[in-house]
C-alpha cells in the first residue's frame, strides 16, 4: 500500500515539474518527459506488470489534462512500460548504461508514435522537420534531466524494496 501512495505521489510530482517548472526552463519551447522517466525505471525496475499500471496512470493523467481523446497517451504509456518491463530481468541498480539506453528508446519512440498517430494521419509529412525541432531535442533534454531523476527514483524504489522485506520478515513471510 505504501508503495503504491508513494509510486502515486511520484507520478503527480513529475507531472506538476514537466507542466510547471520545465515549462519555464523550456528551450524553443521543448520540455523533458519526465513521466517517461518515471515509467521506464519502474518498469525495468520493477517488471512489465509494474511498468503498465505507471504507465497507464501516468498516461491518463495526461489525456484527462491534455488528451483530446481519453487513452491515447495511456496507451501509449502502458506499451513503454511494458517494453521496458521486459528488461527487468537484466537490470542491475549500480548500471546506469541500460536506464540511459531504455529511455532515450522510450523518448524517441513516443515521439515517432506521437508523429504518426497526431500528424502524419492529418496530412503532415515533414517528419525531418518535426524531428529536427521536437523528437529530438526533447530527447536529449529528457536525458540530460534523466541523468539528475533517476538516481532519485532509483533511490526511492531502493528504499521501498528495503521496507517491504523488513516487513515481510516481521510477518514471517520470507525466511
Amino acid at each position: 500500500m505504501i508503495r503504491k501512495l508513494i509510486v502515486a505521489l511520484l507520478i503527480w510530482f513529475s507531472f506538476l515539474l514537466q507542466t510547471t517548472v520545465f515549462k519555464g526552463l523550456s528551450f524553443a519551447g521543448i520540455v523533458p518527459n519526465l513521466l517517461i522517466i518515471v515509467i521506464a525505471s519502474f518498469g525495468f525496475m520493477r517488471g512489465e506488470e509494474a511498468g503498465i499500471w505507471i504507465g497507464f496512470f501516468s498516461g491518463l493523467l495526461c489525456d484527462v489534462f491534455f488528451g483530446e481523446v481519453i487513452g491515447f497517451y495511456a496507451l501509449i504509456y502502458m506499451c513503454i512500460g511494458f517494453v521496458n518491463g521486459k528488461f527487468n530481468r537484466i537490470f542491475y541498480p549500480e548500471d546506469i548504461k541500460l536506464p540511459i539506453a531504455l529511455i532515450t528508446i522510450s523518448d524517441l519512440s513516443y515521439g515517432m508514435i506521437c508523429y504518426i498517430l497526431l500528424f502524419l494521419l492529418r496530412g503532415k509529412f515533414d517528419f525531418l522537420f518535426y524531428f529536427k525541432n521536437i523528437i529530438f531535442p526533447e530527447t536529449v533534454y529528457t536525458i540530460l534531466i534523466t541523468c539528475l531523476y533517476y538516481p532519485m527514483i532509483l533511490f526511492i524504489n531502493e528504499r521501498l524494496e528495503k521496507r517491504e522485506k523488513r516487513s515481510s520478515k516481521k510477518f514471517g513471510l520470507v525466511r
